[in-house]
């Protein structure tokens, strides 16, 4: 039988909104759209009570599919919180007051012509102290900023930017910051953004929405016509061109799978759960409305929590034998609209809808 929502509180925002929630213990960011859908906003809110601390508001016009609220998951970084809209202003605010310490118009700095559907996705990255970027520019494809300031440390030329957010991982001695642009998955050197290695999949037209994920040594990555494959590094940082694995069941178009022990667990019309040591191979597959459509995925040592589009939670057994769901809760009231990445911090869960943001307890 579904429980009942835990509800701490909740408050109403002025816009749908699709960027995932960042949040300490203290503080909540959450972004949507102002004024008639002339501005971005982000407004950080006190996590006791929904109360809000600050707001940045600026102009930012265009057209979207889906929607012209950001998408990026803000990166809270020290002392500071970087903030990017779906039209490509950045922007760096104290954490506390929200006052703004630099700002950026990437498409114009970096001059970026290509127009896409959905605009700029990628959640900042901090890596190696550097404040890493996808622009999308010819000339400036992917560059690394000074997070403290804003200084220009790196570029590199390339494709137009994809959607997917950037990891790092440590291979052969070096880190790497790794991702998609438009056309290719590849590997850059942190220090200077020389490419390692570039990958251009076996077939064209991806979206490259899912983020890659690192197991152990290995990389494995999800994409709608590609499927999900498993790949390995050489001992030079070079990743193998052939992936050990291919699983063509699993292949989603905007939904990040997760990792748990050996388990890979993905939605795409189904839970999907693969065991990642036995090629992908698949254990079992879980039916719920819930995976018919978009939905997020949150892991922990031996558990999996999912957020369906209507506000449903259900909380998964991924080591199972079978598909066992442990707990439900059914979803919100009203038109929910859960498209927002939601965020935990310690039993707290916060969620943004089409209307509001709560914050639910998970003790």
């Amino acid at each position: 039988m579904a429980e009942s929502l835990p509800l701490l509180w909740k408050k109403r925002l002025r816009s749908p909104g699709v960027g995932g929630l960042a949040a300490t213990e203290k503080l909540v960011i959450v972004s949507g759209r102002e004024a008639g859908n002339t501005l971005d906003g982000f407004r950080c809110l006190n996590t006791a009570n929904g109360d809000e601390v600050w707001k940045l508001t600026y102009e930012a016009q265009g057209d979207l599919d889906y929607g012209n609220s950001p998408r990026a998951t803000p990166q809270i970084y020290q002392d500071f919180v970087v903030l990017q809209g779906a039209f490509g202003q950045l922007h760096c605010v104290r954490l506390d007051t929200g006052a703004v310490v630099w700002k950026k118009d990437l498409r114009k700095e970096f001059d970026v012509s290509t127009k896409t559907i959905w605009g700029h996705a990628s959640s900042p990255l901090i890596a190696d102290h550097k404040l890493i970027v996808n622009p999308g520019g010819a000339d400036a494809s992917i560059v690394a900023l000074e997070p403290a300031t804003g200084k220009l440390i790196w570029k590199i030329p390339g494709a137009p930017a994809a959607f997917a957010s950037f990891i790092t991982v440590k291979v052969a001695g070096k880190t790497q910051i790794i991702g998609y642009d438009a056309e290719s998955l590849f590997g850059l050197d942190v220090a200077d953004g020389s490419v390692i290695w570039r990958l251009k999949p076996r077939h064209s037209g991806d979206f490259n929405v899912p983020t890659p994920i690192l197991w152990r040594d290995k990389l494995i990555v999800s994409t709608e016509n590609n499927g999900t494959r498993l790949f390995e590094f050489q001992a030079d940082g070079v990743l193998n061109s052939q992936p050990l694995a291919v699983n063509d069941q699993l292949t989603p178009d905007t939904q990040t799978p997760v990792v748990v022990g050996n388990r890979l667990l993905g939605v795409w019309d189904s839970l999907h759960c693969l065991d990642i040591e036995r090629g992908l191979q698949r254990v079992w597959a879980g039916e719920n409305p819930t995976y018919l459509q978009y939905s997020t995925l949150i892991a922990s040592n031996d558990r999996v929590l999912i957020t369906g589009i209507h506000g449903e939670l259900l909380l998964i057994d991924p080591l199972a034998l079978e598909y066992r769901e442990v707990s439900r809760i059914e979803g919100v009231d009203g038109d929910s609209g859960v498209f927002a990445h939601p965020a935990i911090v310690g039993q707290k869960l916060y969620l943004r809808t089409s209307s509001d943001i709560r914050c639910i307890s998970l003790a």
